[in-house]
């Protein structure tokens, strides 16, 4: 279903990177999971595309109305933690590297 493997989340602040590779599927779309193993990002029915930590708790989204895509979107994701937020930018990689 999907040509994506991987991607990188990169922080508009400071140029944090995190990096996801697929691995499985979770209701019929591809999962990521960040290469750490502490946050997935995937999409179901009702979040739409989002990041989450092991319990369930949603810690990203993507703005701008992307929800439904078939890809986690590459466009910029708002990071949400207890008082902090971050802005990132999802980069898929360049395929003629």
């Amino acid at each position: 279903m999907t040509a994506l493997s991987s991607f990188t989340f990169v922080r508009h602040i400071d140029g944090l990177r995190y990096h996801f590779e697929r691995d499985g599927e979770r209701n019929g779309r591809p999962a990521f999971r960040r290469t750490d193993g502490k946050v997935w990002c995937v999409w179901s029915p009702t979040d739409g595309w989002h990041c989450e930590v092991s319990d369930g708790l949603v810690t990203a989204r993507p703005l701008g109305g992307h929800a439904d895509e078939p890809e986690p979107p590459a466009t910029v994701w708002r990071s949400f933690k207890n008082d902090r937020s971050y802005l990132y930018d999802l980069r898929t990689p360049d395929p003629a590297a």
